[in-house]
């Protein structure tokens, strides 16, 4: 087939619903990673949050996104795509202007009658609301938009926006906390999502079913991912307490429950879990310290670096790499097998801030991303492929659902690690390379635990990809 082919195919492939829902996804990621970008130092230097309090906040606002995701499809399903991402916008509007207009005067009588810190938690988990809702519809509009021969191609326009858009944020947090205040990175972020919202109205109408079965209710979700954690009796109840103790240390300013409380609570859900879930519970390393770059790595850079660097514009460099080197990865990795790249990933990955720690400068800080931004191109797309390969017949929808878990947990995890480790290294032993080498450890130990659990366990057998 001839390029002038292939461009025809995919000018008359697509249908407007999937323009309309991926350029608009374009504009929420942009709003996210901007949001997200300026969020750490925004509670830190501007709400004057203790260093652990904000970095615990911060960890919050990412976890939430990747756990409401996985019943953001039912609902969506349910409401219609339309509605659904209308909602969607219309909340990621007002939850990012009241983010950054927690210290305005008209929010006064609110923050002299409510504790700081509980707004605060309360406001952090509202765009998760909207972002839940997002994801599911932009996947399946581009599912039901696009004609057979070109889906695939429809998947790599949406990976492209979406990365495009996490590189952007960074750039327009940037420009906007330098020209004007922090505060306002978030209300250009919630400017950017409420246009999106009238796109949607405007532009977008809802896309066919035709050949889909029926949709799963929540009901069946939650079901369904009873089955896959193995002992759920036990599994759930200490999942809910541990979600229960989280939500008092994040509401009860300064109180934070013992070590080995939170360690006991993983030992039980370890023990209870299925091996496919333990293999999520051992990733979620990878994610507590991948983390970091967001929640804690400008607030170290700032203040132990380089109080003049842009720290915004510093995050966009993962993305950049991600979007530069994509395919050029997916073809040297291709033949290892699929464990194999996961494991390879994440130690490069894991390595990435020893760079910063062995020589404390900007350029040092930027080599630090793109080495982590390497290891994640290694190992992401063969962890998705190798927890679709671990899928039983007809269980592959509840499997990758259950993939975003190490996501949500290591950001929940992350907050509150990175910010008591950063402050007894920084603030107390005034020694801040030491958090780099903690967080290395952190990863080498995952690294460690993933190769282990590939040995005893063995779940079931994977081989390069194929083509």
């Amino acid at each position: 087939m001839s390029f002038g082919q292939r461009l025809e195919e995919i000018r008359v492939g697509f249908e407007r619903p999937f323009w309309v829902a991926n350029v608009s996804e374009l504009f929420e990621r942009l709003s996210y990673y901007a949001a997200f970008a300026s969020l750490a130092r925004y509670l830190h230097e501007t709400l004057s949050f203790p260093l652990e309090r904000a970095a615990d906040l911060s960890g919050l606002f990412g976890g939430l996104v990747w756990f409401l995701a996985i019943f953001g499809g039912a609902i969506a399903d349910r409401l219609g795509f339309r509605r659904a991402l209308s909602l969607a916008y219309l909340i990621l509007a007002g939850s990012y202007f009241l983010l950054g207009s927690l210290g305005a005067p008209w929010l006064a009588p609110v923050r002299n009658t409510v504790p700081l810190v509980a707004l605060v938690t309360v406001v952090l988990m509202l765009p998760a609301l909207g972002v839940a809702l997002v994801k599911p519809c932009v996947v399946g509009t581009t599912a039901r938009s696009s004609h057979e021969n070109v889906r695939s191609i429809g998947y790599s326009i949406y990976y492209t926006l979406v990365n495009i858009g996490g590189a952007l944020g960074p750039f327009v947090a940037s420009w906007v906390h330098r020209h004007m205040s922090v505060e306002n990175v978030f209300r250009v972020s919630a400017l950017s999502v409420f246009l999106m919202l009238f796109v949607v109205l405007l532009f977008f109408r809802e896309p066919s079913r035709s050949g889909e079965t029926q949709p799963s209710s929540i009901t069946q979700v939650v079901s369904n991912f009873c089955i896959v954690l193995g002992n759920y009796k036990l599994v759930l109840p200490t999942v809910l307490l541990a979600l229960l103790l989280r939500i008092t240390e994040w509401l009860y300013h300064g109180y934070a429950f013992a070590w080995w409380v939170w360690v006991g609570l993983l030992i039980v859900v370890f023990i209870g879990a299925s091996p496919f879930v333990r293999f999520l519970l051992l990733f979620t390393g990878y994610w507590i310290v991948y983390w970091q770059e967001f929640i804690t790595l400008p607030i170290y850079v700032h203040d132990y670096v380089d109080g003049r660097a842009d720290t915004e514009r510093m995050l966009a460099t993962g993305p950049i790499v991600v979007i530069a080197f994509t395919v050029l990865f997916s073809v040297l990795t291709k033949k290892i097998p699929a464990f194999r790249a996961v494991v390879l990933g994440t130690l490069i990955a894991m390595t990435g801030f020893t760079v910063l720690a062995l020589h404390a400068s900007i350029v040092a800080a930027y080599a630090t991303l793109v080495v982590i931004a390497v290891g994640e191109l290694i190992q992401q797309p063969r962890y998705y492929d190798y927890i679709s390969r671990l899928a039983p017949p007809g269980q592959q929808g509840t499997y990758m659902g259950f993939a975003f878990l190490p996501l949500g947990l290591g950001s929940f995890a992350a907050g509150g690690i990175g910010g008591a480790l950063l402050h007894h290294f920084g603030e107390v032993q005034h020694r801040p390379e030491r958090f780099l080498w903690a967080l290395t450890g952190i990863g080498l130990a995952t690294t460690a635990l993933l190769w282990i659990y590939d040995r005893v366990v063995k779940p079931g057998k994977e081989g390069p990809v194929a083509g």
